[in-house]
Order: structure tokens, then C-alpha cells, then sequence
């Protein structure tokens, strides 16, 4: 059965092998992407539509919203993938650090934005999250905004973290009401990552060993694909956190703290 499915950060990387796939599969995909060029190359390739916005303007993902609880009044998926790992500490002009608003707070507005699509179209909702959570994030719900210790790395991490945390809150909230929410890791993917960050991340995913480290998109979007025409509760479980997939055994203790993720959902609520 078609699906439509909406996914960010879909002018490269797994986003954009993603929407290739389910568009081949039959699926009515809708591609959302930071740059025009990019996001409307992949979109005029597919013949599918496109939007844009950029995550590091809140103002601009009200926007990207409003656009698509218009256009499309049954969203049967919403593929939050839009992310990254950042450089040095830097505001956005809402006053955020831009590696959680980037990775989190964007992705958590849009998505309660559209709940009430959601909820009626019995929508999955994807987090593309990362094995970083738990090798690099060391999380501080009383520092979201990573003053203390600033390490692009770790902001990275922490914002991974809070995937989990979104998805697990997520489902707690609005299951009963026909949400299915899940994070998946993609792999060590060699695409445009990491190319905003001075951190080694950079090399590993743009110098001459990345052959050795990394994954083609294709792969890495293999789980986003599976996950995004499963069936909740067949497919995969709602509201849990997988890597190939497979639930995942190895997360941070804090993905498990229901009361963390209830903490920040209001907290984050509060920020937007």
C-alpha cells in the first residue's frame, strides 16, 4: 500500500537514498531539504514535491509546518533526519546552541506541529539517532544548550541522545492515539556529515580512510526505508531505539530514564 512520507534533510546523504527508494517502491515521498539547489535537484529527479527550511531558523520550521499540514492532509510518515555535528559554539538567531536546535528542538517543533495530522493518519514517526548518544554524549538536562564543556562531539551526542528521549516520550504520549514513534542508527555514513565541524569526525568522514569507516548512503538508509514501510508492531516496536535492524542492546543508561524523557519534552515545549 502507498504511503506518503515526508522526510528532512532528504537532498543528500540516507535522506535522499531514502526518498529514491520508496519512490521506486511506489510511495508518494516529499522531500524537505536546507538547500534549494540540492533539495530541488533530488526532487526534480523523482518528479515528487518538494520544501525547504533550515533548521537553524524556528521560524522557518513553523513555516515548513504550516506548508505541510496544507498540503498534505494524510502524513502516514514523518522521517526526522535532518541533523549534524557541528564546529565551534555558535547561537542561532533564536538563541539556541545550534547543535541541540539543529538536532532536537527543530525536529520536536515540527513534529507536535503536525500531531494533529499525525494522530488522525495513525502516522510513524522516525528519528534518525545515532550510536553516539552513547559513546560521546555525557547529558545535563540543567545544560541543553551545552555551555558547560563545549565539545562539538558531545553536543552531537547529547542531541542524539534526545532523539531517543523524544521518541520514547513521544509514544508515551500520543501511542493511544495512533502514534507510532521509533529512532534507528543509520551506520558511519559517507555523505556531506561532518563537513561543517573541525572536529576529527571530519576526516573520518572526508579523508582518504573513509573507505575504511564508512557506509554508502544506500546502506545507511536501508533501516530508515524498512522502518518506513514496516508496520508498527509487526516491523518494529514503538517507542524503542534500533541499529540493524535489531532492538539495540548497547544504548546509554539515560535512554531508558522515563522521568529524563518527560523532563525534556517540557523543557524543550518550554524553549519553543
Amino acid at each position: 500500500m502507498s504511503k506518503t512520507i515526508i522526510i528532512t534533510g532528504a537532498s543528500d546523504g540516507i535522506g535522499a537514498a531514502a526518498v529514491r527508494q520508496l519512490s521506486r517502491d511506489g510511495h508518494d515521498v516529499v522531500v524537505v531539504g536546507r538547500s534549494a539547489e540540492k533539495t530541488e535537484a533530488v526532487a526534480t529527479e523523482l518528479k515528487v514535491p518538494f520544501h525547504l527550511a533550515d533548521f537553524a531558523d524556528l521560524a522557518q520550521v513553523r513555516d515548513l509546518a504550516t506548508s505541510l499540514a496544507t498540503a498534505y492532509p494524510r502524513i502516514d510518515v514523518l522521517a526526522n533526519n535532518a541533523g549534524g555535528i557541528m564546529g565551534d559554539r555558535t547561537l542561532t538567531v533564536d538563541g539556541h546552541e545550534k547543535t541541540f536546535q539543529v538536532n532536537h528542538l527543530a525536529p520536536f517543533l515540527l513534529t507536535t506541529l503536525l500531531l494533529p495530522t499525525l494522530t488522525a493518519s495513525s502516522a510513524t514517526v522516525i528519528q534518525t539517532a545515532s550510536r553516539a548518544a552513547r559513546v560521546f554524549g555525557r547529558f545535563d538536562i540543567e545544560d541543553l544548550q551545552n555551555e558547560r564543556a563545549y565539545a562539538p562531539q558531545k553536543a552531537y551526542g547529547n542531541g542524539k541522545l534526545a532523539n531517543i528521549l523524544f521518541t520514547v516520550e513521544l509514544q508515551r504520549r500520543y501511542g493511544d492515539q495512533g502514534i507510532a514513534a521509533v529512532a534507528f542508527h543509520p551506520g558511519v555514513v559517507a555523505s556531506s556529515f561532518a563537513s561543517d565541524t573541525t572536529h576529527i569526525m571530519r576526516r573520518i568522514y572526508h579523508g582518504p580512510l573513509k573507505r575504511l569507516f564508512t557506509i554508502t548512503p544506500e546502506k545507511g538508509a536501508d533501516q530508515l526505508v524498512w522502518l518506513a514501510e514496516g508496520a508498527p508492531g509487526t516491523t518494529f516496536t514503538p517507542g524503542a531505539y534500533y541499529e540493524s535492524r535489531r532492538i539495540a542492546k548497547r544504548v546509554s543508561r539515560d535512554a531508558h530514564d522515563a522521568s529524563l524523557a518527560r523532563e525534556l519534552w517540557d523543557r524543550s515545549a518550554a524553549l519553543v
